[in-house]
């Protein structure tokens, strides 16, 4: 009989619907309670998720509930003391990111979970999309030869007027650091997944609409430390796209080898050109539901599957600070306007 996970999950804003539904579909796993501070607000996803309880207070909820593990899907500034508090009562941690507000307090979060003897992971999902999967094989296969270069243009069309943002999350507004700091983290650990630990960074960063708080544009260009690949990501969520979904890869992606190249398009489609060949497209299995090809079931499926195995998570706390370490060198490239080394 397999082991069954007993969780809780903290937050009810607008990401946390794909968590509660993709927790449902893992047989492995009960979520039994949900703490929000307006019930109002939680009753839906109890209803659709078979959620039974609520609470107001996390502390409560840990107590009453003694589950196996806690999902935190809260602003990052609440982090460290609901992982210090299920850490205390050894509680595993699924947490969201943004990590926390800084680096040192990500560091701190780590160095609690480490100190307690809990299973921490970091809710990273993008290296968990069925399409860096499967071009992580490609590459693996050495289908395209030895990499040398990867472009990652994204482009959002959700952050231009007065209106930016409001609809869907609004608390983007008042980031003083928003396109690096909220998303661009996302990117930063997939070119990890995919190359290799980075090097170097040189950054342009720069506010494009008046009526936010932090940078919204970003052409970053990164080294590797293993070869002399490097990558470009030219981003920004002011400029609209011309592509159907701009939420499913959130953006168009190419990966140049000695042999070809890699593509992946904005609806999925990945294509493999061999230099002196067409372009084909290359099939795997993609599911396109809950939320960008269903990386979060993927994310948390890897989370259960490595509690049940003993395993390490892909994006612990000590390999999720590497990638922190390269969006801190970010910001500090584009203040200084050189080249930064990753220490």
């Amino acid at each position: 009989m397999n082991k069954k996970f007993k969780g809780v999950g903290i937050g009810a804003g607008y990401f946390s619907p794909f968590q509660y539904e993709a927790w449902q579909r893992i047989p492995e796993v009960e979520i039994t309670a949900l703490c929000n501070r307006d019930l109002e607000k939680a009753k839906p996803y109890m209803e659709k998720y078979g959620i039974a309880s609520h609470y107001t207070d996390y502390r409560e909820m840990i107590e009453a509930e003694k589950p196996d593990f806690v999902d935190i899907i809260t602003p990052p500034e609440t982090h460290l003391e609901m992982t210090k508090f299920a850490a205390d009562h050894g509680i595993d941690v699924i947490c969201q990111k943004p990590l926390a507000p800084s680096f040192e307090e990500s560091q701190k979060i780590v160095e609690v979970a480490k100190n307690a003897g809990i299973r921490f992971m970091v809710h990273e999902n993008w290296r968990f999309q069925p399409w860096h999967r499967e071009i992580k094989k490609l590459i693996q296969n050495e289908e395209i030869g030895q990499i040398h270069f990867m472009n990652w243009r994204k482009r959002m069309g959700d952050g231009w007027g007065a209106n930016a943002y409001i609809p869907r999350q609004p608390y983007f507004r008042d980031y003083p650091r928003l396109i690096v700091y909220e998303n661009g983290i996302h990117f930063i650990d997939t070119f990890r997944f995919l190359g290799g630990e980075i090097s170097r960074v040189f950054a342009h960063l720069k506010k494009l609409n008046p009526v936010i708080a932090g940078e919204d544009f970003a052409l970053v260009n990164f080294e590797f430390a293993e070869s002399d690949k490097l990558a470009i990501w030219d981003a920004n969520r002011y400029n609209e796209p011309n592509y159907e979904n701009p939420r499913l890869t959130f953006g168009e992606f190419q990966i140049d080898g000695l042999k070809g190249s890699i593509r992946l398009y904005s609806n999925g489609k990945i294509t493999i050109q061999k230099l002196g060949k067409p372009e084909t497209e290359h099939p795997y299995e993609m599911q396109p539901i809950n939320f960008s090809g269903d990386c979060v079931y993927t994310t948390q499926r890897h989370f259960i599957d490595c509690l049940l195995k003993g395993e390490e998570f892909e994006t612990n706390g000590n390999e999720y600070l590497k990638s922190l370490a390269v969006q801190e060198a970010v910001y500090k490239s584009a203040e200084t306007g050189m080249p930064e080394k990753i220490n």
